[in-house]
């Protein structure tokens, strides 16, 4: 099994910040999203982590989850997987909570999932795949990917429904480990910040 797996949320993007589902849109990094980027990589690149030599890196081929891979200095040893892709938000691709709740009172992404986009059964399939794969390795794994499915892969790590991912947040440029406590699987830390601030 996987010592630990690392899980490093994109940089800010507009849509990010304006609360946008930002699905299958090829949207690139804020000024301070290439900062943020920057700043997780030196965080993952100083001790205790010390760049995590022999980590198998995995990124999701969308273009601001590649970019944070790149800038934090994980590029060159990145593989792109599109199991890493963000939930596909179908007809509500670029709509903000707010104005999905106008549409549809009560509408819920982590039970309903989207409209000519995924279900959460097809997320959580994605997932699983993801978690099986990282257990199987005998060394840590990094992965660069989206706020939704990270989150979903933290839950499908705990081995709890995908819709224990509504009550989790993970902010741009987050950093979580996920590991093991007494022989479960557990979350070492969530949504870490700490290289953002100052």
């Amino acid at each position: 099994m996987a010592p630990r797996i690392l899980l490093a949320r994109h940089g800010q993007t507009e849509w990010s910040l304006l609360g946008k589902h930002t699905g299958r849109t090829d949207v690139p990094l804020l000024e301070e999203g290439r900062q943020g980027a920057k700043l997780l990589g030196e965080r993952l690149h100083r001790a205790p982590l010390d760049g995590l030599p022999g980590a198998l890196v995995r990124t999701s081929p969308l273009l601001r989850a590649r970019e944070t891979c790149e800038l934090a200095g994980f590029g060159d040893r990145a593989e792109p997987w599109d199991a890493l892709l963000e939930w596909d938000y179908g007809e509500y691709e670029g709509m903000t909570p707010d104005e999905i709740q106008e549409a549809r009172p009560g509408w819920l992404l982590w039970r309903e999932g989207a409209p000519r986009g995924e279900t959460a059964a097809e997320v959580t399939a994605r997932a699983d795949e993801v978690v099986s794969w990282a257990r199987e390795q005998e060394r840590d794994v990094l992965l660069f990917a989206h706020g939704h499915v990270l989150r979903a892969i933290g839950a499908r790590w705990l081995g709890l429904p995908l819709s224990f991912g509504a009550r989790v947040r993970l902010s741009p440029a987050s950093l979580c480990v996920l590991g093991w406590a007494y022989g479960e699987a557990a979350i070492e830390s969530w949504n870490d910040v700490g290289h953002l601030a100052g």
